[in-house]
């Protein structure tokens, strides 16, 4: 109901400024501040090849894991980063919610694959490589998920048909009216989305964020460089609503990322 939402808490305890922000900037696209970290990875690739010699070889873990774990962790820990903006209100989200892409094969023209998915705190490590490696295996075997199929059934409405329905979606939202269900599988409502294109060799690129649903990050992976002294390196890139809460909050919070990534052992 209005000044109610399923995915969330009205924030009250907020400075005037900051209460402000949603009406001075509306649109996340015009609140976005971008950051850019880069990660050494020699002990996260020692500490992969020490895990991965008693993991079976079809499930590995891999970087990403390692990554989303530590995003997890910080979102929990760090929770003004998960917050968003609806409404003209600053909310605080109930759960981690972390969606990602992941392409369907390494093939040119293959579909990519979005998978939304909660991460709890007291979920291990290894636990989490297992789901993760579960609900990919699925997805890759055909298996659509609810999104999906809602997206392919707009898809057969008339285009004035189907601007007006995400019209009536995005005032529903507003409004606090989307049902639960629908919110909870929904990959635009998540804390954070993450694409890791070091996977199929690119560097780590700044991406927009949308306009519909409630994600206020988007992060991107890159490919692993070795620097001049031979220390092998990823960069992170993020974009970042910065209504939800400061820059220096959020910088602090990203530095909290790298630090698990180059101390693997926190992880467990």
């Amino acid at each position: 109901m209005l000044g109610h939402r399923s995915d969330g808490d009205r924030v009250s305890d907020l400075s005037t400024t900051r209460r402000f922000m949603p009406f001075l900037s509306p649109r996340r696209n015009a609140s976005l501040v971008y950051y850019s970290t880069e990660i050494e990875i020699d002990a996260a690739l020692d500490f992969l090849e020490a895990q991965n010699s008693s993991r079976h070889k079809d499930r590995p873990m891999t970087l990403f894991h390692l990554f989303l774990r530590s995003l997890s962790i910080a979102l929990h820990d760090r929770p003004w980063v998960n917050r968003f903006v609806s409404g003209g209100r600053v909310w605080q989200r109930r759960g981690v919610w972390i969606t990602f892409s992941a392409k369907q094969e390494l093939a040119d023209g293959a579909p990519v694959l979005t998978v939304k998915r909660a991460f709890e705190r007291s979920e291990g490590l290894s636990e989490m490589v297992d789901a993760l490696h579960d609900e990919l295996l699925s997805r890759r075997a055909g298996r659509q998920s609810t999104a999906d199929k809602e997206v392919g059934l707009a898809l057969r409405l008339p285009g004035g048909l189907l601007r007006l329905g995400m019209n009536l979606l995005r005032l529903g939202d507003r409004w606090g009216l989307l049902p639960r269900a629908m919110v909870e599988t929904d990959p635009m409502f998540s804390s954070v989305f993450v694409a890791n294109l070091g996977s199929v060799g690119l560097d780590a690129a700044y991406h927009h964020l949308w306009e519909y649903g409630t994600c206020s990050i988007f992060a991107t992976l890159g490919r692993i460089r070795v620097r001049a002294d031979g220390a092998r390196t990823v960069e992170v890139k993020y974009s970042y609503d910065e209504r939800v809460a400061d820059g220096m909050y959020a910088a602090i919070t990203m530095g909290g990322i790298r630090e698990c990534l180059e101390d693997p052992s926190s992880l467990l």
